[in-house]
């Protein structure tokens, strides 16, 4: 195993291809094919970066995805270890993505509908604000700490507290699930345009408005969550 990377083939040249995309695609052809074996421990994250010429963020944003989808593990002090050699269901935390996907339109597009009619002024000021925020941020880590406290504020501003406390409960999954879905090109600017669609209607007070408009957001989410789990080609 001290020889693995030697073991693989001259990584392909990344031309447009995003740098995580890149590494991923590679990584996962060397899983699928045997190259890598179940029960291998993948080299270090140093290793990894060194041989593709990317940066250790980047090796472990990929990391984070083969883990979500099921093929590797990682073990802490250990390291990071092949687990299976095809794709299963994505996992965050304690939840599949499939649980997330039927249980959020139940709680957020009511939540949002819900908000348009009970939201103060000042729980609006909030959400223009992290909205504001979230256009302006560069670090993708902290965007999704804002991604997470804007639909917490949503939640809040529906005056129940059932939907609080539900959102409060899989905060930690959903910011896992934002994470990686916001890897995909371009999905952080459209869902960026989507939470200033969501925020405008709950300001008009338009019920049906903000409801379609989460409900056109989760649908988002929903198609890159089935592309990231089908197989790799």
């Amino acid at each position: 195993m001290n020889n693995l990377l030697d073991s693989w083939t001259t990584p392909p040249a990344g031309g447009r291809v995003g740098a995580v995309d890149y590494v991923l695609r590679d990584l996962n052809e060397a899983i699928v094919s045997g190259v890598v074996r179940v029960g291998d421990r993948l080299p270090s994250e140093q290793a990894l970066a060194a041989r593709y010429g990317v940066s250790r963020t980047v090796v472990r944003e990929v990391l984070r995805i083969l883990e979500t989808r099921g093929m590797t593990v990682t073990r802490t002090g250990r390291g990071t270890f092949v687990a299976a050699t095809a794709t299963s269901e994505l996992t965050f935390g304690s939840y599949s993505a499939a649980n997330l996907i039927e249980a959020r339109p139940h709680v957020e597009v009511a939540a949002a509908g819900l908000a348009a009619v009970r939201r103060s002024e000042e729980q609006i000021g909030l959400l223009q604000d992290l909205q504001e925020r979230m256009e302006a941020e560069e670090d993708a880590q902290k965007w999704v700490e804002l991604d997470s406290a804007l639909h917490a504020a949503i939640a809040s501003a529906s005056g129940n507290p059932v939907f609080a406390a539900v959102l409060e409960h899989i905060r930690s999954a959903l910011a896992h699930q934002s994470s990686v879905i916001n890897l995909t090109p371009g999905r952080r600017t459209q869902s960026d345009s989507e939470h200033r669609a969501i925020i405008a209607a709950i300001a008009r007070g338009s019920v049906t408005e903000a409801e379609d408009s989460m409900t056109f957001h989760l649908d988002q989410v929903k198609e890159v969550l089935l592309a990231l789990s089908a197989p790799e080609e």
